[in-house]
């Protein structure tokens, strides 16, 4: 059974519910998380990727038509991505995103 957080929910919820509202539910579970890793991994994550995506979003928005085109793949592989990260809290897993996860666990 997963371990309980300060919030009194599971684990695997709380860490699912960091990636809920992106960099906001992020930032709010890591204030009122402060002993539990697995939430607190999942929190800055989220924040990470969300900071990640929205720039990425934004700055090549700016440039005319390959701003068109990345909207195209962006939002849908953001998407996917967001599920995924969700699902995998859910069960319990620490999942592995290219140099942010490293970030994350330094931080922590």
């Amino acid at each position: 059974m997963p371990a309980e957080t300060s919030l009194g929910l599971s684990e695997n919820i709380a860490g699912s519910l960091t990636y809920l509202f992106g960099f906001i539910s992020g930032f709010i579970m890591l204030l009122v998380e402060r002993e539990n890793h697995f939430v607190r991994y999942h929190a800055l994550q989220s924040i990470y990727i969300s900071i990640v995506f929205v720039s990425a979003y934004f700055l090549l928005g700016m440039i005319p038509v390959i701003g068109w085109f990345s909207s195209m793949f962006l939002a849908p592989a953001g998407l996917v991505l967001w599920i995924i990260l969700m699902m995998n809290a859910y069960k319990g897993k620490y999942s592995k995103m290219l140099y942010i996860s490293d970030f994350a666990n330094k931080q922590l």
